[in-house]
């Protein structure tokens, strides 16, 4: 079961960064808070979510949750570290098949467009579920991996 989840968020996420540890520390995860730390409207999520990426790829961390306004903007920045497989979600659906096909290790989740209650459960199914190991998902980072590596 993944047990140390990192969470990042700018302005617009910092309230629903704040309920969702309080929700993952209730439920006995290790939570590692990447910030923003206190509210500051002129923050920029590119300076908490790049390194919730960094911790998740290197293995710091077995799960990430990124928040901003929209949710783009954290998937955008933490799609751009290398093993670091971002993904907005919206509905529940994605959040378990987006890991167990996917292998996505973090979900980013927009604060102004996403409720409490629907994040906490879409965070709840994502970190429930795991990578099915299939043959043809592998193949299929394996490629994404390669593009990466070229990068």
């Amino acid at each position: 079961m993944t047990k140390r989840i990192g969470v990042a968020a700018d302005h617009a996420g910092f309230q629903l960064k704040e309920q969702l540890i309080a929700r993952l520390r209730e439920s006995s995860y290790e939570v590692i808070d990447f910030g923003d730390h206190q509210l500051i409207p002129e923050d920029d999520y590119p300076d908490f979510v790049l390194p919730l990426a960094r911790a998740v790829a290197g293995a710091e961390v077995d799960r990430g949750i990124a928040v901003c306004g929209s949710g783009v903007g954290a998937c955008i920045a933490a799609n751009k570290v290398a093993g670091a497989r971002a993904c907005l979600i919206h509905e529940e659906f994605s959040a378990r098949q987006g890991v167990e096909d996917d292998d996505m290790n973090v979900i980013c989740l927009g604060s102004k467009v996403t409720g409490q209650g629907l994040a906490w459960e879409l965070v709840r199914i994502f970190l429930a579920s795991s990578f099915s190991g299939a043959e043809r998902h592998r193949r299929r980072l394996a490629k994404v991996a390669a593009v990466e590596t070229k990068n």
